[in-house]
């Protein structure tokens, strides 16, 4: 569909190949670090903010895109004839999504708010989907048939190497972070109801990519090979190519596409995050 505007959030993390391929647009949420804020994926880099994080006892906090910024970029597309398909981060774990309700309310457009229900790439899967089914001519109702069912396949693993983010950003007690730093506790976790769950935990680093895949397994199948596999990184370089590695020659997926976890993810997470997503069989 020519005249359909797909807009997506920063919280997406979706690569430049695929905003220029499908003519994206993001809204980016504002990261606040050391108190200044920054515009993420425009005012700074992904590389840039994990090294000011490894560098420096820094916590940064994010703030939810604007109803200012969902109704400027609404009219743009809206005053072009366009309508305007927005697939939105997780309702429950950001106002963001409110932020554009609002705005389509005074707009007067044919505009679509969609709720993913995802966080990070999860949303990314979501909006590429959309793209591809827009390019092939599918109306606004199928896209979002077919968007429905894939909010319930989406399966997104992560593991982060440090639990002080995670408590900072008050996702889990000052005490199991303390126990879990004392242990070396890796937790996995997982985007469930549009929330950061944990589903399993392993001891030291070197026991995460293993437990990734197991569950990959028993989750999605142990043959990927009709599927792309989407594999997540912040600064953590080594651990990508290892869970890549182990991806590639234990599911056979039919491709493995990367791309970097961005400040908005990263603020929770902290460095060397490191994830995997595919869809449930």
């Amino acid at each position: 569909m020519d005249d359909l505007k797909i807009i997506c959030d920063s919280l997406s993390d979706i690569p430049q190949s695929f905003i220029d391929k499908y003519d994206l647009d993001i809204v980016p949420l504002t990261v606040i670090l050391e108190g200044k804020e920054y515009r993420d994926g425009v005012d700074i880099s992904n590389d840039e903010f994990y090294r000011i994080l490894r560098e420096g006892k820094v916590y940064p906090k994010t703030s939810q895109a604007t109803y200012t910024q969902f109704k400027d970029i609404f009219e743009k597309y809206t005053n072009q004839g366009k309508k305007i398909l927005y697939i939105a981060g997780s309702a429950v774990a950001t106002g963001t999504y409110q932020s554009a309700v609002m705005a389509k309310n005074d707009i007067d457009g044919e505009i679509y708010v969609y709720d993913s229900n995802m966080l990070c790439f999860g949303i990314g899967m979501m909006v590429i989907k959309a793209a591809e089914l827009s390019r092939e001519g599918k109306t606004i109702d199928e896209i979002i048939a077919v968007l429905d069912k894939m909010k319930e396949d989406v399966f997104v693993l992560f593991s982060v190497d440090t639990l002080e983010y995670l408590q900072k950003g008050g996702r889990i007690s000052s005490t199991k972070a303390a126990i879990g730093s004392i242990l070396n506790i890796k937790p996995i976790l997982e985007i469930k109801d549009g929330l950061v769950s944990q589903i399993s935990q392993v001891r030291g680093k070197k026991n995460v990519v293993s437990k990734i895949i197991e569950l990959l397994k028993a989750n999605c199948g142990e043959d990927l090979s009709d599927q792309v596999v989407y594999v997540g990184y912040s600064d953590d370089f080594k651990e990508k190519e290892q869970l890549a590695k182990a991806a590639k020659e234990q599911l056979n997926p039919k491709e493995i596409v990367f791309f970097q976890i961005g400040a908005c993810i990263g603020t929770h997470g902290g460095p060397g995050v490191t994830g995997i997503m595919c869809l449930r069989k």
